[in-house]
């Protein structure tokens, strides 16, 4: 494929028509006519050798092809449009821009919260718009990072991108207050026997993967795709569940649950922002990326 032969134009028309699914509606959207919007459906559909949108009836459904390209075609618009935006020089207190950075609710509850409150005072014109992470984040990263600023995650996870340290972690097991058989400590045998609640999103929990090599298999009665909710599942109930010492001491005074030490060393959590290579040498971005490792050195002052 050649790219200097190919109008990228088509991409903003393609992405219109892919989710509108009409021809006038395209159009309006990106400014254009409908004469205009007809003509670049005809080139997409000789470029593609599909007709993309298929008349269904009175209106146009999506072909097989133009199914595949829907969520490709997002993706390389938000690409370009991140690609244009580059800039040589970035003074956060007179810009204006939004940075996208996906994060579970743990890592915006205890990090983007106080990355928050400093871009707001020091560069108010700056947006953050968090998005949860994907299931499919270790699937393709490489094109989730491509059209986001930045992923939220510990190291374990994802590897093989450019990284900026920012907190450390540890993990610690909730129970409810009045637990029936749970005293001052938990036992190995108490996590085999005890029901469990977790995070929907297994590996984003290297110490529940490393309870298998120590041979125990939680026995899971709940999950939930929210690491802020396991405090208020485990409490009143003979569950336990895994989360982060700094999510649980912020959980404290809203759920009735005792914090435990786990008993094994468990591995603990290194907190990053990673990002796709396109974004190095980015002003914004290097300013986005060391005022988050400058938040996350402020934590460290206050270990858990």
């Amino acid at each position: 494929m050649n790219l200097a032969r190919l109008d990228l134009n088509l991409v903003v028309a393609l992405r219109a028509l892919l989710e509108e699914r009409n021809v006038t509606r395209a159009g309006q959207r990106i400014g254009l006519s409908q004469p205009a919007m007809s003509a670049a459906l005809a080139r997409l559909r000789r470029h593609f050798d599909d007709d993309l949108l298929a008349r269904v009836g009175g209106h146009y459904e999506l072909t097989a092809l133009g199914q595949v390209l829907m969520d490709r075609t997002s993706t390389a618009y938000d690409v370009l449009e991140r690609l244009f935006a580059s800039q040589a020089d970035f003074d956060p207190a007179k810009e204006s821009r939004e940075f996208k950075l996906v994060a579970s609710d743990y890592a915006v509850a205890v990090f983007g919260t106080e990355l928050a409150r400093v871009v707001h005072e020091e560069a108010p014109g700056i947006r953050l718009r968090f998005t949860q992470t994907p299931p499919s984040v270790t699937d393709d990263t490489a094109t989730l990072l491509s059209a986001t600023d930045g992923l939220l995650m510990p190291h374990g996870v994802v590897s093989d991108f450019p990284a900026t340290e920012l907190f450390e972690d540890r993990w610690v097991f909730l129970v409810a207050d009045d637990h029936p058989s749970v005293e001052t400590r938990l036992t190995r045998n108490d996590l085999a026997r005890l029901p469990w609640v977790t995070y929907q999103r297994t590996y984003d929990a290297p110490a529940v993967r490393q309870l298998g090599m120590l041979g125990v298999e939680p026995r899971v009665e709940v999950s939930v795709d929210s690491f802020q909710l396991l405090p208020l599942l485990v409490a009143g109930t003979r569950r336990i569940a895994l989360v982060q010492a700094r999510l649980a001491r912020l959980m404290a005074p809203i759920a009735a649950v005792r914090v435990l030490e786990p008993p094994y060393e468990a591995v603990p959590l290194r907190e990053a922002l990673w990002w796709h290579p396109v974004h190095t040498h980015d002003a914004a971005h290097i300013w986005l990326r060391e005022t988050a490792a400058r938040v996350g050195r402020r934590m460290a002052d206050v270990p858990e």
